[in-house]
């Protein structure tokens, strides 16, 4: 019986302008519903700031997505991915990867994330080493929304995500981003991050 193909090893990612590094059908279908299955059993807040506070410049509703029977997949293809990408485009010093956060932006408070950066360690996870690297991987339908554009500007000009399911899109942790405000439906993301020692 033939295996199926790696989809780390058998398709191709591709760099923006910008310098953010897009990748294509990592996840068939099936794989996508069972991961946007699994989120959507998971319990809901409202998203914090790494200095713990609310609201100052994000709206969204998030659930940690940790390591377990359930996701061990998921991790284990996002390692790879990384892993690859960190070789051919970032070259950064990697040690691992931080639990994933599952992110709901809905219209009916209008979600958004306004303009940050990632880099640097959590207020609540003191001793895990300062994200390098962030990735999102779109779980909605790019046509099931409107607005909540995924903006990165690493450099000019901004890149602009494409929102198509299954898209994983990865930036250095010290680029700012931003989701623009949502207008219509719901947007559903995976973002997570890898993590190693402080710049020096």
């Amino acid at each position: 019986m033939v295996s199926a193909p790696d989809p780390v090893r058998s398709t191709t990612p591709v760099l923006m302008e910008g310098g953010t590094v897009v990748w294509r059908d990592l996840f068939a279908p099936a794989d996508l519903d069972r991961l946007e299955r699994y989120c959507d059993t998971l319990k809901l807040e409202q998203a914090r700031l790494t200095s713990g506070s609310v609201n100052s410049i994000r709206t969204t509703q998030v659930a940690w997505v940790t390591r377990g029977s359930d996701t061990e997949f998921l991790y284990q293809r996002m390692e790879a991915a990384l892993l690859r990408l960190n070789a051919e485009y970032f070259r950064s010093d990697l040690s691992g990867l931080a639990t994933f956060q599952y992110a709901l932006y809905q219209d009916t408070e209008s979600g958004y994330f306004d303009w940050h950066n990632d880099y640097g360690r959590l207020k609540d996870a003191p001793d895990q080493e300062p994200r390098k690297l962030t990735a999102s991987l779109q779980l909605s339908d790019g046509a099931s929304y409107e607005g909540c554009d995924l903006e990165v500007r690493a450099a000019h000009p901004i890149d602009v995500v494409p929102r198509e399911r299954g898209t994983l899109a990865v930036f250095r942790a010290n680029a700012l981003h931003r989701v623009t405000p949502i207008t219509r439906g719901v947007r559903k993301s995976l973002v997570f991050w890898a993590v190693g020692p402080e710049y020096r």
